[in-house]
């Protein structure tokens, strides 16, 4: 197995590397200062790379020692990452600036070993997971992985770092339009991220008192959104909120995105699509707000904080205890781990029988097309 593939023992470990990897979000400091702070009490180094593997890329490499003295408590409280994140370029296909594809995975490689490091904590999702987990295979490299994405969308862990801050973030949104919604009377829509699961929408649809909600998982209609807004209006209520997550795509199923420079492709725009068309068919004066990364953002709410500290310090125990090859989780308000090859490649969508999809429903919001 995996798990035993890579077992390095603790008398063997003296200096691990971190990085964090993909997308930014709140908690990833607190994140690194758990690891840090264990890592001293074992009397280990911890070697924090910056940027990902671009800084494995450069020469010399972009890394640097990361001391219990940094983390006077400030850190814990910021978001952001202190060493840098990048969210594109896969080593086995980078993309050089002539146009050109190479394989740069040997150089990171080089890179890590004059690092000399015993093993590594890649903080990421799903995405770096993939990429590093192959990396360290490759490299012979103990390997744990720590979830983080505001999306949610890992599977095995209840909550990833940085989701409950980005949810508060939508909330306060929400709450600070349904004032501008009643005194105007109108529709507001607020458009939130999610790329390939709606767990920030339906979070906030039920914090927040919305009317309306759009997940990536559940399809709908324009009547079936206009017929809700109508029995709302038909309660002498002139204003209604509603939320869609940036992924849902337009009710004849066209994705509302554009193609990056680098082919990739970049979610936006279903939340101006959607208050058009909720216009014609209400004759409702209808507003837009899109978050964007003002989600990713803000300072960490408690609940990442506590969860990031807790992955932190069991990411280092689990290296202590040579069970590498693992993503350390959070679930049942506890920590554990599963096997990477349970994490990579997987998704977690909200589930048609979600607890949230059924406490959505019996508040009334209207959801889509499905049936309980």
């Amino acid at each position: 197995m995996r798990s035993t593939d890579r077992q390095r023992g603790d008398e063997m470990i003296k200096r691990i590397g971190v990085m964090t990897s993909g997308g930014d979000c709140a908690g990833l400091n607190a994140a690194i200062r758990a690891i840090v702070l264990h890592a001293d009490t074992l009397g280990w180094e911890v070697i924090g790379i910056e940027d990902g593997t671009h800084g494995l890329l450069d020469r010399p490499v972009r890394a640097r020692r990361l001391r219990v003295d940094e983390f006077d408590g400030s850190l814990l409280r910021r978001a952001g990452t202190i060493l840098g994140a990048v969210s594109t370029g896969d080593p086995f296909a980078f993309k050089m600036p002539d146009g050109s594809v190479a394989d740069v995975s040997q150089r990171i490689l080089d890179g890590m070993a004059g690092l000399k490091i015993d093993a590594l904590i890649g903080i990421g999702g799903d995405g770096s997971f993939r990429i590093l987990d192959r990396l360290t295979r490759q490299g012979g490299i103990p390997f744990v992985g720590v979830p983080k994405t505001i999306d949610n969308d890992v599977p095995g862990t209840d909550a990833s770092i940085g989701f409950h801050t980005a949810v508060e973030v939508a909330v306060e949104a929400l709450d600070r339009l349904q004032p501008t919604a009643q005194s105007h009377h109108r529709v507001m829509v607020l458009e939130v991220m999610g790329r390939d699961a709606g767990h920030i929408a339906i979070h906030t649809a039920v914090a927040g008192g919305a009317d309306v909600c759009l997940i990536p998982e559940i399809g709908y209609s324009l009547d079936g959104i206009a017929s809700k807004l109508q029995a709302v209006k038909d309660t002498g209520r002139a204003f209604a909120l509603v939320i869609v997550a940036e992924a849902v795509k337009t009710d004849t199923g066209e994705p509302v995105a554009h193609r990056k420079p680098d082919g990739g492709i970049r979610y936006g725009g279903i939340g101006q699509w959607l208050a058009e068309r909720i216009e014609v068919a209400t004759g409702a004066d209808a507003r837009v707000t899109v978050l964007g990364h003002v989600q990713r953002g803000a300072e960490p709410v408690a609940v990442d904080r506590v969860i990031a500290s807790a992955l932190g310090v069991h990411s280092v125990g689990l290296i202590a205890a040579g069970r590498t090859g693992r993503v350390a989780v959070w679930s049942r308000r506890t920590v554990s781990d599963l096997p990477i090859e349970d994490v990579v490649g997987q998704t977690r969508p909200v589930e048609h029988d979600d607890v949230l999809v059924r406490t959505a429903l019996g508040l009334g919001i209207y959801l889509g097309d499905l049936r309980t």
